[in-house]
């Protein structure tokens, strides 16, 4: 059906509308929206997006900037906001949540996607999100939007975890429907309504920073034979010009979550913060990858992490001494399966939550420091010690001992070598 079609329309549109129990069956149209959440930056494509809200919806917008440690002046966010026809504007700062309750909790993981990448734009994506309808839900709005394009990761990330936070919310990706297709349309369009904007030259490359890290995509990296230009990393020094004398970090651990440098207690926004410093002179947490994107295309990526990089390390060595064996086995068959969860935009899933409390079940004895060493963009682990150490040099010594029997690996060998002597005499049966 649609608007006006039929005497009946007003009650079937509020019985489809307000069902009891759950959210509007497929298919039936849901009732444009009176107030709209979106995700601002106050660039060129949110202030379009903002007023396209408004004249496609006549709804009143409110922006929304989440503040996820970009670095960014957002002191005039608001009156420009306004300029262009919110409502309201809202600035969070969400870096200590960000670090503690999502970044955290994937370093317990020690999640890596596709073997290098350390999701610092996944990570920052739910906490936006959840971020956003938490606002949505104070200002009575029943509609979240967004910037992210039809063919990225983003904007599922977006979606997944405002419908697993509220499954009636309508979501409105501007880019999967209007008939604006590039940057030049968007200045058109501003120039046609007078939006106020700054214009600046386009950069040959995507840039998008957080707390975590720094990613770099599209433009001239879009050729995977182009080496990055050296002027284009904002964090790090290149290796080659970095100091010559190296520097040792002490990182502490208290149940697998970093809480102190150099002895020093920080918060956890404040500790990655110093360690992104630190790590930054050094050249560390540069990599350029190919990744496999979840809507199904391979995409060319280019990442600053320099803190996460050292906090993977120092939290693997604390883990070597103090988590048993097979529970590290375990965990680590699982490390995969968890990254591309997060990838994926599977935060708010239920089976990401089960891995998590498997996780830090495993974490309970991580308590410890590591000692890194520092050189030319490399962050090497050279000390490891915890109250909780599994580590015994009288069991380990290759020097004389009392407390290991030499003998006993004999049975030992014996016992697992079974099968495979059991299968090799099969197969000698066979060959006569």
């Amino acid at each position: 059906a649609t608007r006006g079609e039929g005497p009946h329309w007003g009650a079937l549109r509020h019985a489809c509308l307000h069902p009891v129990g759950g959210p509007l069956p497929s298919g039936v149209m849901a009732a444009p929206p009176k107030k709209i959440v979106l995700a601002y930056s106050g660039g060129l494509d949110t202030s379009v997006i903002l007023t396209w809200l408004r004249e496609t919806y006549g709804a009143e917008v409110v922006a929304f900037c989440a503040d996820v440690g970009q670095g960014e002046d957002l002191g005039g966010l608001d009156e420009k906001a306004r300029a262009t026809g919110a409502s309201k504007s809202i600035i969070a700062d969400l870096q200590e949540e960000f670090a503690r309750d999502f970044g955290f909790p994937m370093l317990r993981a020690n999640a890596v996607y596709e073997g290098d990448y350390l999701l610092g734009t996944s990570i920052a994506r739910p906490v936006i999100a959840k971020a956003m309808m938490d606002v949505a839900r104070e200002e009575g709005a029943d509609a979240i939007s967004h910037g992210a394009t039809g063919k990225g990761n983003d904007q599922v990330r977006f979606e997944l975890t405002a419908m697993a936070i509220d499954p009636r919310i309508q979501v409105i990706a501007p880019w999967r429907t209007w008939s604006l297709r590039s940057r030049s349309d968007c200045i058109e369009y501003c120039k046609d309504r007078e939006i106020p904007i700054e214009v600046t030259a386009e950069k040959p490359y995507s840039m998008d920073a957080n707390l975590f890290h720094i990613s770099y995509e599209g433009g001239v990296l879009e050729d995977t034979w182009n080496e990055p230009e050296k002027d284009m990393f904002r964090w790090t020094t290149a290796p080659e010009d970095a100091p010559d004398m190296p520097q040792y970090v002490i990182i502490g651990y208290e149940k697998g979550d970093p809480v102190s440098i150099d002895g020093e207690r920080l918060s956890p926004a404040a500790l990655i913060q110093r360690l992104i410093d630190i790590g930054s002179k050094h050249g560390v947490g540069r990599v350029d990858i190919v990744e496999n994107r979840f809507v199904g295309m391979k995409s060319r990526g280019v990442y600053e992490t320099p803190g996460g990089t050292i906090l993977q390390r120092a939290h693997r060595a604390v883990e070597s001494i103090t988590v048993d064996r097979e529970v590290l086995r375990i965990r680590d068959g699982l490390i995969p399966e968890y990254a591309s969860l997060v990838y994926r935009g599977f935060w708010f899933a239920p089976e990401r939550e089960m891995l998590q409390a498997l996780i830090d079940e495993a974490q309970r004895d991580v308590t410890g420091e590591a000692r890194i060493k520092l050189y030319k963009g490399n962050a090497d682990v050279v000390g490891r010690r915890s109250p909780n150490t599994l580590y015994d040099p009288e069991f380990a010594t290759f020097e004389a001992d009392e407390v290991y029997d030499q003998e006993d690996a004999t049975g030992f060998i014996r016992l697992n070598a079974l099968r495979l002597r059991l299968r090799a005499l099969r197969d000698q049966r066979g060959r006569g």
